[in-house]
């Protein structure tokens, strides 16, 4: 997870910030005047200066912020002038946006702020939907407006431009002002980034003034980090506070201690439409603060009580009753995945909530975050003590205690009882102040209060007794010395009358007891500066319920360590072995079915140490016994493969890659089905004495359900002869959309939630069960993607669109292709790993675009479909999304912050261990992005380098001398010109002609080639490349069907090919091989196919062995066996 960052204030109006990864409070020494209040997500931070303006923290980024302004010229032809400026009265402005109804003049545009500085002059854009302009950049059209070109014609009587210039926020790591204000401000909440179907990047911000207004910046997003306007939203009261949460939960406190919540909160109306009014958890005493998350809210009343709300949902922001929870507080923060900090009200400690999980959020205890600020430890003896005994540093509250000695509870009500200051949340601040003497002489006592809980009734109960702590009588110079805890407060339950009557009823909840230790921080604070904090904000903090922080201690109420798997390797000494189990087995012939088998793996080992072994399956046929068998040196790839109802895997050969028809196999049980899986790879790769990690020349794979293989190669891999269905592929922990490599063992991976992994050097998956020492290496990743379903609706004139279609209609619910029924209900997640994390929404990032509503409409199914509706469009549809997240383990480690959308590394040769390796990629913004300080010793390289675009792109490729190929997201190829080592960015884009009519999709550079794939699956080969003109003259038509392509560092040419024959049908997403590549030939000359299907990326950047040198035979060749090639021609 990456490192992020907990903000807050103390009392002198001090503004620090810890770091999930750190161990002390930095200080934040351009913040010029004291602050009040914090607001803080993953990208900045906002806050309230004691001069009540806001002032905005946004965070450094290799990616720099930046907007693209842009203007139209626009002319129009006469007989006289030719085409001039010389307009029509009723034609649009000479300078215009895009729809020629706003005057925009150059001139014109002016910063927002003094925190934005302009990058360059204005100039023209010669690219016009992916395709090169003449000079001067114009095109041309009969009229305004109308459909433009690039070709001029006879009758082009109008023409116009684009005129580009971009600015940058420079305004970042420091406090800019934002202003001007509509009135003085003394609140402040942001939130609102996961908002339903909200553009990424946008962020809801409220605010409070001084006279109980509430106020809502808009136009917060990505590109604009400081909104553009104020809004007064309207109000039932005066509001003192209020919080927003990620999603659409806006809740805030009355003057007169109610809370309000804000409903009707949408992607198009993000301020909300209305209030609904919450009873306070207690009418007899207000609330002072709120806090809220994505689906909870916790609140804090003027008696300084915990409380949280129930029944929160999407559906029910006002929830359903109140739990009181145990703690003093005067504030509380909720962050991302709704974990809680708060400020305490004795010791004026920042607390964190532990044991916040999605099934449990209200946790299980408070844990103080006690940490020292920069500049506070003292060389005195005490602060080793403090070090090396991180649990004297923490209260901790709310847990049970098994361990401390001597701990006994006491009903004694004359218990000496330590002062507790009363703080209320007019003059917390002022107590806190006041109150440091008293606390210095008994500073060990914390008082915080059992959970308490207002039953729903109203019924008379009698108070508890106080709960007490003793001090231990026995307790040796190292255990942690335990204080007197008297609570005073818990003497009493509260009973609320009227909230019963309204059905708002609270629960019961009792979590845990209480314990207070002594802090001991004696040596990282002096006297006079012990920390007194007075606003936390979390909202930014990335931490989950397995996350440890480094300034908490571990949890001693951990469950233990599972069991190590019981061995399945074959005992010592023996030379034959047999494992047998009994499977399902999906039977060769129609009728195609399940069938019960035995199987069973015979391995055996040689006189020279080599092992090998034989694969059975016995089954019943006609009441006769039957079987199958497969060498285990035969064995090409082991798959697991989605199934409902069933834990299945596919046992691959070379003939049976061809066929396309694999032996599959269902296991009774989840782990049975990957202890087989594990034993069947182990026995692979020692029959072919594969041990250890992936080579530095292997090739990698991804397959669509995200799982890793590897291929080792061999000097004949790129021979003509080779057979690519003989290759041996073997899994690797962890999961991927893509991957890239090169041939000094370099590895970078990309999740489907951008998010870049880079590879540790750690073993094959299957490989920890049999040995201990391959847990090296392994870490946890986790992967995030969505899963898509469509609504369907046909036009009818009676009741418009509806979901009642024709008998010949798709499915109402369908996915994609509209074959397959695929409805809310029964949609599940890919596989029993991912769990889901959001619930339905409608996407409105859909190629076409989209209506308000999320519509797209089309004359018939299935057909093209756009974003608007016309007087021809029978029919509608709408996608729906959906999250699941998935956690498992592998040799990848995070390379944070920028999630990537695409990388690429240099093919290169041997070479020093601290030489640097270009590495490129584009985030998933569309920015260009060069990696710096890449090496051997340091892969994850140390910091990012931004390469300015015209527009964002999607896809990139760096090959043989530093050649940088990329296409744009219009589908538009370009080429970086001088890169090299001394100037690892380049200097400036070249625009390459795209194919006629084709829009690219992916490129790949390898050492003398280029290829590319365009949207409609077509393979290119550029043609005319030369040192001395590297962008090449022309395309060159090489296949169809094609989905991704990679170029490896000797040109060899590999591809993911779609509707390849095989035996029983057409397969989708198999590894194809060039065959013929030579120097002389560098388009080869034709296709073997591989592994197949289900396949979707492949890369043999790393693979730099060099072929024999044969003679390449004929394609007419009468002697070639016709098995060992197959010239695959693509055709639909």
């Amino acid at each position: 997870m990456p490192v992020s960052l907990l903000w807050a204030v103390d009392v002198y109006g001090r503004v620090f910030s810890l770091s999930t990864g750190g161990q002390q409070w930095e200080h934040c020494c351009d913040a010029v005047l004291e602050f009040k209040r914090l607001t803080a997500v993953q990208q900045c931070c906002w806050g309230i200066a004691c001069d009540h303006h806001i002032y905005l923290n946004v965070h450094a980024s290799d990616v720099p912020i930046r907007y693209q302004e842009e203007a139209y010229e626009n002319q129009r032809w006469n007989p006289v002038d030719n085409f001039s400026d010389r307009l029509l009265p009723s034609d649009r402005w000479q300078w215009s946006d895009i729809t020629g109804l706003e005057h925009k003049p150059l001139d014109g545009f002016l910063l927002p702020s003094t925190n934005w500085e302009w990058e360059g002059d204005w100039y023209i854009d010669e690219n016009f939907g992916g395709e090169p302009t003449e000079k001067g950049g114009w095109t041309y059209a009969i009229d305004f407006p109308a459909t433009y070109t690039i070709d001029k014609k006879w009758n082009s009587c109008v023409r116009r431009r684009r005129w580009i210039r971009y600015r940058r926020y420079k305004a970042t790591d420091t406090w800019a002002k934002v202003g001007p204000l509509p009135d003085p401000f003394n609140d402040i909440s942001c939130g609102g980034w996961e908002i339903s179907e909200e553009p990424r990047g946008r962020l809801s911000l409220w605010a409070v003034s001084l006279q109980g207004k509430v106020w809502f910046r808009g136009g917060i997003h990505h590109h604009t980090p400081e909104g553009m306007s104020w809004e007064e939203v309207s109000l039932p009261g005066e509001v003192v506070q209020i919080s927003c949460g990620p999603g659409d939960l806006v809740w805030a406190v009355l003057w007169e201690g109610q809370l309000i919540v804000r409903e009707g909160i949408t992607r198009d109306c993000p301020q909300g439409s209305s209030w609904v009014v919450v009873d306070s958890p207690n009418p007899e005493v207000g609330t002072i603060h709120v806090a809220v998350g994505v689906s909870v809210v916790w609140a804090v009343t003027k008696d300084n009580k915990v409380w949280f709300r129930r029944g929160i949902n999407s559906h029910n922001p006002c929830g359903s009753g109140w739990i009181g929870m145990v703690g003093e507080m005067v504030m509380i923060s909720v962050g991302l995945n709704d974990q809680v900090r708060s400020g305490s009200r004795e010791d004026r400690a920042v607390y964190f909530r532990q044991g916040v999980t999605s099934t449990e959020l209200s946790g299980k205890a408070w844990k103080a975050v006690s940490v020292p600020r920069d500049g506070d430890i003292r060389p005195n003896s005490s602060t080793s003590t403090s070090k090396a005994d991180p649990q004297r540093a923490v209260h901790e509250v709310g847990a049970s205690v098994s361990s401390p000695p001597s701990v006994h509870l006491s009903n004694d009500p004359e218990a000496p009882k330590p002062r507790i200051p009363k703080v209320t949340s007019d003059s917390f601040i002022s107590e806190m102040l006041s109150d440091r003497e008293t606390k210095r002489d008994g500073a060990a006592a914390t008082s915080i209060p059992e959970e308490e809980v207002t039953p729903g009734d109203a019924e008379a109960k009698s108070p508890p007794p106080a709960l007490v702590l003793s001090p231990s009588q026995s307790g040796g110079p190292g255990d942690p010395q335990w204080s007197t805890v008297d609570l005073e407060e818990a003497q009493t339950h509260l009973a609320v009358g009227p909230a019963a009557g309204r059905g708002d009823s609270s629960d019961t909840c009792s979590l845990s007891s209480v314990v207070t230790c002594m802090l001991g921080l004696e040596g990282l604070y002096g006297p006079d500066d012990h920390p007194l904090w007075a606003w936390v904000s979390g909202g930014g903090c990335a931490v989950d319920c397995h996350t440890q922080l480094n300034c908490l201690p571990p949890s001693s109420n951990s469950p233990p360590p599972p069991p190590p798997p019981l061995p399945l390797s074959p005992p010592p000494g023996q030379s034959v072995w047999v494992k047998k189990g009994t499977m399902q087995w999906w039977r060769d012939w129609k009728p195609h079915k399940w069938v019960d088998v035995r199987f069973a793996l015979e391995q055996f080992s040689g006189p020279e140490g080599h092992k090998d072994g034989i694969v059975f399956l016995y089954y019943n046929f006609n009441e006769e016994k039957k079987y199958l068998h497969a060498f285990i040196n035969e064995v090409t790839i082991l798959v697991p493969v989605l199934n409902d109802s069933k834990h299945t895997f596919a046992i691959y050969t070379a003939e049976r890659t061809k066929q396309r028809w694999p032996i599959k196999l269902a296991a009774a049980t989840e782990m049975e089905m990957h202890d087989w899986l594990a034993l069947l790879s182990v026995s692979c790769c020692d029959s072919r004495g594969i041990q250890g990690p992936p080579s530095k020349q292997a090739i990698w794979s991804i397959t669509c359900k995200g799982d890793i293989f590897v291929s080792e190669p061999w000097p004949s891999l790129e021979a003509y002869l080779c057979v690519c269905v003989c290759r041996f592929w073997r899994q690797v922990g962890g999961h991927l959309r893509l991957v890239e490599c090169n041939s000094v063992g370099v590895v970078w991976g990309l999740g489907y939630d951008h998010t870049a992994w880079v590879y540790t050097g750690g073993k094959g998956e299957h490989s920890i069960q049999f040995d201990p020492e391959c847990t090296d290496n392994i870490f946890t990743q986790t992967d995030v993607k969505s899963v898509y379903i469509y609504e369907n609706q046909r036009w009818n004139p009676v009741t418009g669109y509806t979901s009642r279609g024709l008998p010949t209609d798709r499915y109402m619910w369908s996915d994609a292709t509209g074959l397959h029924e695929c409805t809310k209900a029964s949609t599940k997640p890919p596989s029993p790993h991912w769990t889901w994390v959001t619930e339905w929404a409608v996407d409105y990032g859909v190629s076409g675009g989209t209506d308000r509503e999320g519509w797209q409409y089309a004359a018939d199914f299935p057909t093209s479909y756009h974003g608007y509706k016309t007087l021809k469009d029978f029919v509608r549809r709408r996608r729906w999304a959906r999250k699941c997240k998935l956690t498992t383990t592998g040799p990848w480690q995070e390379v944070p912050p920028i999630p990537l959308s695409d990388v690429t590394i240099l093919p290169c040769g041997d070479q020093s261990v601290v030489e640097q390796i270009p590495l490129w990629a584009i985030s998933n913004k569309g920015d260009v992005l060069c990696r710096l300080g890449v090496t051997l010793l340091t892969p994850a390289g140390t910091s990012w380098l931004h390469v300015g675009t015209d527009q964002p792109f999607k896809s990139i490729s760096i090959g043989g001398a530093s050649q940088v190929w990329a296409i744009a997201r219009d589908g538009s190829a370009f080429y970086r010109g001088s890169v090299s080592t001394q100037n690892p960015a380049g200097d400036c884009w070249y625009h390459i002609p795209s194919p006629a009519r084709q829009k690219l999709k992916q490129v790949s550079v390898g050492r003398t080639s280029v290829y590319t794939v365009d949207e409609n699956g077509n393979l290119w080969y550029r043609q005319g490349l030369t040192p001395s003109y590297p962008q090449g003259s022309s395309w060159e038509h090489i296949s169809n069907n094609v989905r991704k392509v990679s170029v490896g560092p000797l040109d060899q040419v590999w591809i993911i090919a779609d509707k390849v024959q095989g035996s029983h049908s057409l397969s989708c997403g198999t590894v194809c091989h060039r065959l013929g590549v030579q120097p002389m030939e560098p388009k080869g000359q034709a296709w073997d196919y591989g592994i197949g299907g289900g396949w979707d990326h492949i890369t043999v950047r790393g693979n730099n062995i060099e072929a024999p040198r044969v003679r390449m035979p004929s394609l007419t060749d009468a002697l070639r066996p016709p098995s060992t090639l197959a010239a695959l021609t693509f055709e639909p």
